[in-house]
């Protein structure tokens, strides 16, 4: 366990070294945000709500789902995918850890230090000219919470199938697009689900992807509340156990075929 906490540090100190970049994807989040916002404002008109929200929930929903992206967003999946090709797996693959457990703390190292030097200021910066709604129910900061690291752990266990499937293509930079494109859409991100048609609502029940975005950002803005609360951090939590079986059976199947190109 040691070793894990270790490189959930170097990998927070590495990120620390490049902490200027951060500031200007602090403005770039404020701008899109902002855009957003206006945008809704538009739709919104005179109406006081749409799909049971009204506009100050919605810009809080929109804010919080950029920001919290910053945290469960992460690229172990290109990480695997490069080391494949360049044969840095096969070391990697001999040291005393779980090379899938090292890339998922590697990935929560890198959320933390986006947490507190991208999500946290932008939200404050935001907060500034934008008439967010936050909760004052410590009960829902902590279902945020709770939900928050959940959606990181789903996103980061589908980078993680992403990557392994490198192991059998050699080369998926199409499907991680593809991968980044479709949980972008259809978690929530850049519409509410509620604002799906019916039948896509169904549809997505049989998918992890808005237990990404949309269940911690429908529970910060209190469009969640009591029994759909515990239902959404229900739903993520069996979508963490879920989606460990396919990665199991895909990461046994891959150690066996493995071949190293280059080295």
């Amino acid at each position: 366990m040691d070793k894990y906490a270790e490189m959930i540090r170097i990998r927070f100190l590495m990120m620390l070294a490049y902490r200027t970049n951060y500031y200007t994807g602090i403005l770039i989040y404020a701008i899109n945000i902002a855009a957003y916002y206006f945008l809704w404002s538009a739709i919104y008109g005179d109406k006081p709500s749409m799909q049971g929200m009204s506009l100050g929930q919605m810009t809080t929903y929109v804010a919080i789902s950029w920001l919290s992206r910053a945290f469960y967003f992460n690229n172990i999946d290109r990480e695997i995918a490069m080391e494949i090709r360049n044969g840095k797996v096969a070391t990697e693959l001999i040291r005393p850890y779980s090379y899938l457990g090292m890339k998922a703390v590697q990935g929560l190292g890198e959320g933390l230090f986006r947490l507190f030097f991208l999500s946290l200021p932008g939200l404050l910066v935001v907060s500034l000219f934008l008439p967010l709604q936050f909760p004052e129910n410590a009960h829902t900061w902590l279902s945020f919470s709770l939900s928050l690291l959940l959606s990181f752990i789903i996103y980061s266990e589908l980078n993680l199938l992403a990557g392994v499937v490198t192991f059998f293509t050699f080369r998926n930079e199409g499907v991680l697009r593809a991968k980044r494109f479709i949980i972008d859409l259809f978690s929530g991100l850049i519409l509410p689900i509620s604002f799906y048609p019916d039948w896509a609502q169904r549809l997505m029940h049989y998918f992890p992807f808005q237990a990404i975005s949309y269940i911690p950002s429908m529970i910060i803005t209190e469009s969640f509340q009591g029994v759909a609360v515990r239902d959404g951090l229900l739903m993520q939590a069996a979508w963490c156990a879920l989606l460990l079986l396919p990665i199991g059976l895909l990461w046994r199947m891959a150690k066996k075929r493995l071949v190293v190109q280059g080295g």
